[in-house]
């Protein structure tokens, strides 16, 4: 029969899939409090399976533990155990079991940091009502540390493998970044919990394993699979808004003017720079596919501008000239 911390710790693993099955889902309305549920969950799970077996297996050492005393006053010798209101035994909070395993060096701060800032969600999911994009997108960002703490502390307290499972947090179900930064917290509830979240989460880069919380990144590269994921750069209003890195900029628009003329006289046998030439180029100026102006001296309205293109209005030019 296996032992009961691993009984605990294979349920701990269950929880965990369901919490990132709930928050992977295409379409789901409460995907933010249900992960924060069972996460918790699984997380209280594992601390009560690492805290078994540190003690033997033994069931009473998760028991919260009263301060009984004699009939004459005096403290009893017997341990007495903290009922619920079914009058079975109290086991210890998962708050209460994670500053245990710290205290006894099993267990990271900053995984401990992790867990109160995803209690602080989980709390106000259950007795309150998470409506703010701010809150939805830092749930993202600890939701995702919470994962990678998992796997690293199950990895570390019972060897397991983790590679039959896919353990990630699918950043393209993602809340708008634009808008849950220009949101306003409009309840003093909600300003209490961000501020709460802040005090953890400090920002500051650690070399330490476990994390409070994970910045989610995204970049675009080319790929012929399958399963690659299809995106277009749209000024549609309604579109995500994804902020691209100085870097990023620079690999996608990668010719000015003068650069451009020298790949398509290259490219094409036919290629001349006369008036045709730009009747093509210049409407595609008004398309971030093709093309982005750039300001040397942004937010100036006198600045000097500059366009620079992307390889993808290369397949315009292709229409128009002979491939050498």
């Amino acid at each position: 029969m296996r032992a009961r911390s691993l009984q605990m710790f294979d349920k701990a693993v269950s929880a965990m899939i369901a919490a990132i099955e709930i928050y992977n889902k295409p379409t789901f309305e409460y995907r933010e409090e249900s992960f924060a549920v069972l996460a918790i969950n699984a997380w209280e799970l594992l601390a009560k399976a690492k805290y078994l077996k540190e003690n033997g297996n033994k069931v009473t050492s998760l028991y919260v533990t009263m301060k009984a005393k004699t009939a004459a006053g005096e403290p009893a010798k017997r341990v007495k155990y903290k009922q619920n209101r079914t009058g079975n035994p109290m086991t210890l909070s998962l708050e209460e079991l994670a500053e245990k395993l710290v205290a006894a060096k099993h267990m990271d701060a900053e995984a401990l940091k992790n867990l109160q800032a995803l209690l602080v969600i989980r709390d106000s999911a259950i007795h309150f009502y998470n409506t703010n994009p701010l809150l939805s997108q830092r749930l993202q960002e600890i939701g995702t540390a919470t994962v990678r703490n998992f796997v690293i502390a199950s990895i570390d307290w019972f060897d397991v493998d983790f590679a039959p499972y896919n353990f990630h947090l699918m950043p393209l179900a993602f809340v708008n970044p634009g808008a849950a930064a220009e949101a306003i917290i409009l309840s003093r509830e909600e300003q209490r919990i961000a501020s709460f979240i802040e005090s953890l989460d400090t920002g500051a880069e650690s070399k330490r394993q476990y994390a409070v919380s994970v910045n989610v990144q995204m970049n675009f590269i080319k790929s012929a699979a399958k399963e690659a994921i299809k995106v277009q750069l749209s000024n549609h209003p309604d579109a995500v808004e994804i902020q691209l890195t100085e870097e990023q900029l620079n690999a996608k628009y990668k010719y000015d003017y003068r650069e451009l003329l020298a790949v398509c006289a290259k490219r094409y046998t036919n290629f001349i720079a006369n008036q045709a030439f730009h009747d093509i180029r210049k409407p595609l100026l008004k398309d971030q596919k093709y093309a982005l102006i750039r300001e040397l001296d942004p937010g100036n309205p006198k600045t000097a501008t500059k366009a620079f293109y992307s390889e993808a209005i290369l397949t315009v030019f292709d229409k128009h000239y002979e491939r050498a």
